[in-house]
């Protein structure tokens, strides 16, 4: 008699069931699809699960890292590494190259997040493509939470939360007009400890600032800032070295680090396990100035 109880599968196994298939569903329904890969710990899961989705064949699509030029040096080089080991097109849209040409304006404060969006939005329409993989989850932010998995773009890429399609019993409508295009969120339904136990099960190597490590910080905004060229301390603000680690990466004069003794991905699952904070809220300055900072972003085309 068949034993039922090898047929059910663990979180993990479903989570990944379905970011497989959805994965596979854009790569058959689309023309053009990219994957958004910055070398944080979410994407480097994408491209984890593209590289299973196609096994043994190749992923059949490039990557593409929007580089603000304010990126942490260990992220790049793992970015770059990553890519050529697998094979894969990495596409860079600069930040920097938007300034010296004069398309994108950099703020007085020296932040670049915000004119990441023109950046991605002149990118996607260069290279003219329709179906855009991000790792976003919806445990990240309150806007983030209302995307749905195929998240539909008008011709400016701009995105309304209140007129999106329905996804009733996982179906999935990819149909664009020109000049239109989806974002597609196979991680939706993950969330930051899901995202760490796979890193664990499949083994998977992750920039070291993920894991606790000493470093020269400053506090501000009651969050700790790493002295990097494009983040320094202001008057006032005393450098200390403490021991941090990295929860999310990304452009470093916004990003902060947290303090732990994490420097294992066993440790850090038993600390994310334990938080009461989410990852964006304990270390993103930028999702800090405003209640809607994020969905404001989103409106405007950011992924």
């Amino acid at each position: 008699m068949t034993d039922p109880q090898r047929y059910q599968l663990s979180q993990l196994q479903t989570l990944e069931a379905e970011a497989i298939f959805i994965i596979r569903e854009v790569v058959a329904e689309f023309e053009r699809p990219v994957l958004l890969f910055s070398g944080g710990k979410d994407s480097i899961v994408m491209l984890r699960l593209a590289e299973k989705a196609f096994y043994p064949a190749r992923v059949p699509f490039p990557v593409m890292h929007v580089d603000t030029g304010h990126n942490f040096d260990e992220v790049l080089a793992f970015r770059d590494r990553r890519a050529e080991e697998l094979g894969v097109q990495l596409l860079v849209a600069s930040v920097q190259e938007a300034i010296d040409n004069g398309s994108v304006t950099e703020p007085p404060d020296g932040t670049r997040n915000r004119i990441q969006t023109p950046v991605l939005l002149d990118a996607l329409e260069k290279h003219r493509f329709t179906a855009i993989f991000g790792g976003a989850r919806r445990d990240e932010d309150k806007a983030r939470a209302k995307e749905r998995i195929f998240s539909f773009r008008d011709d400016f890429g701009q995105w309304d939360p209140k007129n999106q399609r329905p996804e009733l019993w996982s179906l999935y409508n990819g149909r664009i007009h020109e000049g239109e295009s989806i974002r597609v969120f196979p991680l939706s339904n993950w969330t930051e400890l899901d995202i760490w136990q796979y890193v664990q099960q499949e083994s998977i190597e992750l920039p070291s600032i993920y894991y606790a490590h000493d470093r020269e910080v400053f506090e501000r905004r009651g969050m700790l800032f790493g002295v990097h060229p494009v983040c320094q301390p202001r008057d006032g603000e005393e450098v200390e070295v403490r021991r941090v680690r990295y929860r999310t990466v990304g452009d470093a004069s916004l990003t902060a680090a947290v303090e732990s003794d994490a420097d294992t991905v066993e440790k850090v699952i038993d600390e994310v396990a334990t938080t009461r904070i989410t990852e964006r809220g304990a270390t993103r300055g930028d999702d800090k100035f405003s209640e809607a900072a994020m969905e404001d972003r989103k409106r405007e085309g950011y992924f």
